[in-house]
């Protein structure tokens, strides 16, 4: 039992090596976002420099994209601790209503954007860098001699033919999943034929009722997935229908029932179990057509629109539509990481500590436990997968987990090891992955 406890504090003592070289390196940060900034903010409170590549022209350029979506969290859980300090120092205002869940834009607006244009956190975001390679300065995966001590090196596209390389100490990658969809496909891949329809296959989130407006009036759409996200869509989708009849809305799912927006008396979440009400509700009366047990496996073009093609209940069906939604969720783009070394569990593609706490068929937002950099190591000594990315294909991520992951991380590569074990993270009771539609819709926070 000795030996046992011996070696487990054993392995959780090991850090960065530092050499004189590597203390001279930032710490590299993939992504602009709120735990990408988060991240700065931590190392910034330590004294260590970084540098944080965002492949945007802007911070959270990703939020952006979906900002008209309420979040299911309120803003006392949206924002980082270390990251309100600094905004503090400044002369920053808490929002008033931090009981209230914002929407993506107002987030941006009165939480990020103030946070990315501090001077200290300014001068350290490269925008329009696109990270498309992660490996150490001068070896690739295989080499291992020397290994630890030699600098991490990180390739951007900056620009039509131009490629800058940056050597750190450490690589923290925040840079999310929402660019990387799901295919519509069941088996995983893209369906036959995909390409082909890119222009008639939008990402989830859609602005329905505001920017995206005129694309959908008066057609036919049908929302792929059974999350969250197609849930807001398909209930922005039959408001619109509202004021334009020539609207209609369907909606497919691969299995016999949408588990995850099904409304139940025994969801923990009450703004969840009311998201699936109102979906259940538009379903008896006929504002959407679900069309269940769907299996997709090709795509093409018909007439003017798009036809899904596949199986239904054993029998080959197909599925005429004017437009695609695909809210099949979201994957982490491991093709950059190909010369470092992961460990990823074999299911969710979250490293193999933390896949076991996240595993979306035990856990909701609300049950996952708090981890660090215990949890969130690879054989990679100093890099690490924080934020969404850090879940691979499991959908309950939070802000708020993602803030305690990058303090914890940030502590150990200071080496305060008291600070980056001691983990904590406290959510309300029903948990924050609930939602309130009445700003337009939400999006897991």
């Amino acid at each position: 039992m000795f030996l046992e406890v011996l070696m487990t504090l054993l392995d959780l003592t090991p850090r960065v090596a530092v050499s004189d070289r590597l203390a001279t390196l930032p710490v590299l940060i993939i992504g602009a976002g709120p735990i990408g900034l988060a991240a700065g903010a931590n190392l910034l409170e330590r004294g260590i420099d970084f540098e944080i590549l965002e492949a945007g022209d802007s911070a959270a350029a990703s939020i952006r994209q979906w900002g008209h979506t309420r979040l299911f969290s309120p803003w006392r859980h949206l924002i980082d601790p270390a990251s309100r300090r600094l905004l503090q120092a400044a002369g920053w205002v808490w929002p008033v209503e931090d009981g209230r869940a914002p929407t993506g834009q107002e987030l941006v607006e009165e939480y990020i954007a103030p946070l990315a244009e501090l001077p200290a956190m300014r001068s350290r975001i490269r925008y329009g860098a696109r990270v498309v390679a992660v490996t150490r300065d001068g070896m690739d995966r295989t080499r291992t001699a020397n290994r630890e001590s030699t600098p991490f090196l990180v390739r951007a596209v900056t620009g039509p033919g131009d490629v800058i390389e940056l050597v750190g100490r450490a690589v923290i990658d925040a840079s999310g999943t929402y660019s990387s969809p799901n295919p519509l496909s069941s088996s995983g891949l893209d369906p036959i034929g995909a390409s082909g329809v890119d222009d008639l296959v939008v990402h989830a989130l859609p602005d329905v009722l505001g920017a995206d407006r005129a694309r959908f009036a008066g057609r036919h759409t049908t929302v792929v997935g059974a999350g969250h996200s197609a849930a807001n869509t398909l209930i922005a989708l039959t408001e619109l229908a509202k004021n334009d009849p020539g609207t209609r809305v369907t909606w497919v799912i691969r299995n016999a029932s949408a588990v995850r927006v099904s409304s139940s008396p025994d969801d923990e979440l009450a703004d969840r179990a009311r998201l699936g009400s109102r979906v259940d509700r538009l379903v008896d009366a006929g504002a959407i057509e679900k069309v269940d047990s769907f299996e997709i496996s090709a795509v093409r073009r018909h007439d003017e629109g798009v036809r899904l093609i596949g199986s239904r209940r054993g029998a080959s069906a197909t599925h005429d539509t004017d437009l695609v939604v695909n809210a099949t969720g979201f994957r982490p783009d491991l093709g950059m990481l190909r010369e470092v070394r992961l460990q990823l569990d074999e299911i969710v593609e979250a490293p193999t500590r933390l896949a076991p706490l996240i595993d979306p068929n035990l856990h909701s937002c609300g049950t996952v436990e708090p981890h660090g950099f215990a949890e969130l190591r690879h054989p990679e000594h100093g890099f690490f997968l924080v934020g969404m990315k850090s879940y691979g294909r499991a959908p309950t991520f939070l802000l708020a987990t993602g803030y305690e992951q990058v303090r914890s991380v940030a502590a150990w590569l200071d080496g305060d090891m008291r600070s980056a074990t001691a983990v904590q993270l406290t959510l309300p009771a029903t948990g924050v992955c609930s939602t309130d539609l009445g700003g337009g819709g939400s999006c897991c926070s």
